[in-house]
């Protein structure tokens, strides 16, 4: 019988080990091979955008990378990515998270582990200056309207389920949506307050709609695979750092974003 629980417990031991050697491994192997990988969504304007002309990534999230792989001791990778494709991107391993100001939603959060918020939006809506039938947000969910939205974003489950006059439009890309607003073959698409910030200052035609109270406030975290405690809690110790130490705010300054940092 004592020898029964000598090997039941060696056999404890044994899974214990097992258990925190699995926790680990993501953070060993990064130190193991100096990388940190990191996807982004390259045309996300003030968050990871990479410059067409120059091809230089900028960004809040470009930063706090960088800042993250320097806490680490490791490079950082980057390795492009979309909403669309950010579940199979995290889950597959192409990458060890993904930060480029990512929504926590129900649909998310059911496959992807989150650190705590570092941003939070409401909803925008971004129209021509010449389309006459959207003067203010109570004009949008209105019969005849349509509204145009990108695939895999936030902003397609939330308008599907909010809308209850206006046709809702699901393109594949954040061009395309762009496109069918600036072609007239949509009225509005939805977005957040960075991107519409890119809407404004490169695009002459682009006019804002902003809600005149609350919509819906959305808030914005890293996201990586599920199930590895010591990653998940080292990633979170430093972003608390950030916020604590005024990095997060500071970066946050740098691309026009202080009013939506989550304190």
């Amino acid at each position: 019988m004592n020898r029964l629980f000598l090997v039941m417990g060696l056999l404890g031991m044994g899974l214990s080990t097992l258990a925190v050697a699995d926790e680990s491994t993501r953070l060993q192997r990064i130190a193991s091979s100096n990388t940190l990988r990191v996807c982004i969504w390259p045309d996300y304007y003030s968050i990871t955008y990479r410059n067409p002309r120059s091809l230089q990534l900028s960004g809040i999230d470009i930063d706090n990378a960088r800042d993250l792989a320097s806490a680490l001791g490791v490079q950082v990778a980057f390795v492009d990515s979309s909403f669309a494709r950010l579940v199979d991107d995290v889950t597959s391993d192409r990458c060890d998270l993904a930060m480029f100001a990512i929504g926590i939603t129900p649909q998310r959060h059911h496959k992807l582990r989150f650190t705590q918020p570092h941003l939070v939006s409401d909803v925008y809506a971004i129209t021509t200056r010449t389309n006459r039938r959207i003067q203010n947000w109570a004009d949008i969910d209105q019969e005849g309207t349509v509204v145009v939205v990108a695939k895999g974003t936030l902003h397609e489950s939330l308008m599907k389920a909010r809308l209850k006059q206006a046709q809702l439009k699901v393109v594949d890309t954040p061009a395309a949506r762009e496109q069918e607003v600036q072609a007239g073959r949509a009225d509005v698409f939805m977005t957040d307050y960075p991107f519409s910030r890119r809407m404004l200052e490169q695009n002459d035609w682009a006019r804002l709609v902003a809600p005149t109270e609350t919509y819906h406030l959305t808030s914005y975290a890293w996201a990586m695979k599920p199930g590895d405690d010591a990653f998940h809690a080292r990633v979170e110790k430093e972003l608390v750092a950030m916020k604590a130490d005024g990095r997060l705010l500071n970066n946050a300054k740098r691309h026009g974003l202080e009013p939506i940092v989550a304190r």
